[in-house]
């Protein structure tokens, strides 16, 4: 092949067009409403004794949104099996099903206290669950297991419903552990991220696995206080 015909196929493949990636598929991620343990600050997650509803101010957050989400397409809600995501799940008027994988995190003998409370009863174990991934509160369970259970459930989740909608009605470490692993972020990100409860954040992921986080903690449609 002469030199100049080397070139000319060189333009040829550099002018090919990308591989259509077809759309794609968008995770819309909503934190629940407020329940009486969210105003204190108190962890409450799936080792508690108690699954509490949404307190008043929640299910009034809970219409607020199913009422900013009307008209936007959505072709599947999927929710925590936790009561207060299952009462905001319910509140958009949609029918959802529930995925256990979208469960709060286990905080062992940490449930019902406050961070304060948590780190003077256990000062060492507190410290070492905030530097690293694998540190797990008392009977608890770490970030690092959190984000296998909720990465197995975006995969399932993503071979389901390609190129559709998905709502995800879930909790905090659930939600900004899906954040995290958009961005390749380290551990530490969970830290640097702030859900409001009923706010609403958005991911999409593409045909090539490639994920962009579209928007993050949208509280525009909430009523004041």
């Amino acid at each position: 092949m002469s030199a100049g015909g080397a070139a000319s196929g060189d333009r040829t493949a550099a002018a090919s067009p990308p591989p259509d990636l077809g759309p794609p598929t968008t995770f819309v991620l909503l934190r629940h409403g407020a329940t009486a343990l969210t105003a204190h600050g108190r962890f409450s997650g799936s080792g508690a004794r108690e699954d509490p509803p949404l307190a008043d101010a929640g299910r009034a957050q809970a219409a607020a949104v199913a009422t900013y989400l009307r008209g936007t397409p959505v072709d599947t809600v999927v929710s925590s099996p936790l009561r207060r995501c299952r009462e905001t799940a319910a509140a958009l008027g949609l029918p959802y099903a529930v995925e256990e994988d979208l469960r709060e995190t286990d905080f062992g003998t940490w449930e019902g206290l406050t961070f304060t409370e948590a780190r003077a009863q256990d000062p060492d174990a507190f410290a070492a669950w905030l530097a690293v991934p694998g540190a797990a509160p008392p009977g608890g369970e770490s970030f690092a297991d959190v984000a296998v259970r909720v990465a197995a459930a975006r995969d399932r989740l993503l071979a389901a419903h390609r190129g559709r909608t998905v709502l995800l009605v879930s909790h905090v470490t659930p939600l900004k552990t899906l954040l995290r692993l958009a961005l390749g972020a380290p551990h530490t990100a969970l830290f640097r991220m702030d859900l409001a409860p009923a706010s609403l954040s958005a991911l999409a992921v593409w045909g090539d696995g490639n994920t962009t986080v579209r928007y993050l903690n949208n509280t525009a449609h909430l009523p004041p206080g």
